[in-house]
């Protein structure tokens, strides 16, 4: 039986290099396409090492050859100027499904942001906001993570790909200060998300909050539910430290942790960093 091999764009960013052993599994080849030579890391599996950039289609059309799925979290994550998410973010993911359709590719999955809909507030929702909630984009980041889904969308209605957006929160290892109380992501749930949005049978065009099961929550995980992802971590295990350092968040008085976006909606556009 041959082997089963997800392509990573992106792969030597942050969030690739913590899931790259997290994702490791028998029968299980990861291909790491990134500019920049991956981080030599314990836990690993079988890899291919595949150097390009998200931006050349012919580099993206060789490197999906005989891939199965893909996990694409290529471009920036941070803000940056107009010109500058464009070309990287915003044409890199079309160059990503366009290669993705020559080579009959169909499960795509792309790395969406919580910035996404940055300008929501708490107050504006009585319960938890939904995985698919309408973009309102808090920067230049934030709007071209509206273009790659929306690119999404198009290539799932013109061409049938299966396409899954992944609306992650704050991935790290330890949720930072009290917005991560609400929106973190352990690394371990990242994968446990990966692997649902991998194996859901026939799951169309998807939009899902990528966070874990965060005791001061108010994104939904309704929607990652449904396509079976099952998080097993909670912020709340930090609340003790990050409440003696920061005090006891209000997240619905405070400005910064009442907005999907926090200090991100007041963020000069396009300013770096």
């Amino acid at each position: 039986m041959a082997d089963e091999r997800i392509l990573i764009t992106g792969s030597s960013g942050r969030v690739g290099t913590l899931l790259r052993p997290l994702l490791a599994r028998p029968g299980r080849v990861l291909r790491l396409f990134d500019p920049r030579p991956p981080q030599a890391l314990p836990g690993t599996g079988a890899e291919e090492v595949v150097p390009g950039s998200v931006t050349d289609l012919d580099a993206l059309v060789a490197a999906l050859q005989d891939v199965d799925a893909v996990l694409h979290l290529g471009g920036h994550s941070h803000e940056a100027g107009a010109e500058d998410v464009l070309r990287v973010d915003a044409y890199g993911a079309y160059c990503l499904l366009e290669a993705a359709r020559r080579t009959g590719v169909t499960r795509i999955l792309l790395g969406s942001s919580n910035h996404v809909a940055g300008f929501h507030r708490l107050s504006e929702h009585p319960g938890e906001v939904p995985g698919d909630v309408e973009a309102r984009p808090d920067t230049l980041y934030g709007w071209s993570k509206v273009a790659i889904e929306s690119a999404g969308r198009l290539f799932h209605d013109r061409f049938g790909l299966d396409v899954i957006c992944l609306r992650l929160g704050q991935c790290f290892p330890a949720p930072r200060g009290p917005r991560g109380l609400a929106m973190w992501l352990s690394p371990d749930d990242c994968a446990r998300l990966v692997e649902a949005a991998i194996s859901v049978p026939g799951p169309g065009f998807r939009q899902v909050w990528g966070i874990s099961r965060n005791t001061r929550r108010w994104l939904s995980l309704a929607e990652g539910e449904a396509i079976g992802y099952r998080p097993e971590d909670d912020a709340e295990e930090y609340a003790e430290k990050i409440v003696a350092e920061c005090g006891e968040p209000d997240m619905a008085a405070d400005p910064e942790l009442n907005r999907i976006g926090g200090s991100w909606c007041d963020r000069p556009l396009g300013a770096a960093g």
